[in-house]
């Protein structure tokens, strides 16, 4: 039986609203949850709004990934007492990051998240003390009926081994742009996030090309084997377009 296939975007990003977004799409990936954590009643109202087959996925808050000194920090509006910054984000097992991913999880079992994205920065890179922390951090958090996918960037790419352990260890879906790094490690779910190509690690402005299209209908038809679902998600300022595109190859190929 093949897999099912969803493509959608990183945010609500369709002209007219959520309802004119649940036309257009079967998933989602909701960003509010990355910089601040909307309120139980309000996400309760977008669930109720979607329809039935309709598949959420979030990122998680930042308040576990980020460190306080990020600029999508100061964009949130979110203050920290100065003796407890060190406390936040890069992963770290505190008590701290522990109360905020409490927090997230609320969030994505009111919204019946189906995958809940943890996207690292550039400046969490492979370490030592990184891969310690990441470590115990995914081995102390709980998923109550979501699976975790981690998008890790920076330095990591050039230590896939260490990324592939990590996954392995804790049946986390490895998250990553295919145009630029294929998973190293396979999970019953296909995650990719689409930044643009060129560029560093991103390039939001990058329009796909019908050619760039058809490779990705390839990697994604060779990534599906052997999978229970593959969520394709378009994140550049073309998204909707790039993504309604992909749709209809995907649709006439499958």
């Amino acid at each position: 039986m093949k897999p099912r296939v969803l493509v959608g975007c990183c945010g609500w990003a369709v002209k007219g609203g959520k309802q004119a977004y649940y036309k257009s799409f079967k998933t989602v990936e909701i960003q509010e949850t990355f910089y601040k954590l909307p309120k139980l009643d309000t996400v309760r109202k977008w669930k109720e709004s979607a329809p039935e087959d309709f598949v959420f996925n979030m990122k998680a808050w930042q308040a576990v990934t980020h460190p306080p000194s990020s600029p999508t920090w100061r964009r949130a509006g979110i203050r920290v007492p100065e003796d407890a910054k060190e406390k936040y984000g890069d992963l770290k097992p505190t008590k701290e990051n522990l109360e905020a991913w409490s927090k997230t999880v609320e969030v994505a079992k009111v919204i019946g998240a189906v995958v809940v994205v943890v996207q690292t920065p550039s400046s969490f890179g492979y370490t030592e003390k990184n891969f310690e922390n990441a470590d115990r951090f995914f081995s102390e958090v709980p998923r109550e009926g979501f699976e975790i996918g981690w998008e890790p960037r920076g330095s990591w790419r050039e230590n896939p081994d260490a990324v592939r352990e990590l996954c392995k260890k804790h049946g986390l879906i490895h998250v990553t742009d295919v145009f630029r790094w294929r998973p190293v490690h396979r999970h019953k779910i296909f995650y990719t996030r689409l930044h643009g190509i060129g560029g560093g690690e991103v390039n939001y402005s990058y329009k796909y090309t019908d050619e760039d299209l058809a490779k990705l209908r390839q990697m994604v038809v060779e990534e599906s084997e052997g999978r229970d679902a593959c969520y394709v998600l378009f994140n550049n300022v073309s998204m909707v377009d790039d993504a309604l595109r992909f749709k209809k190859l995907l649709e006439a190929f499958i």
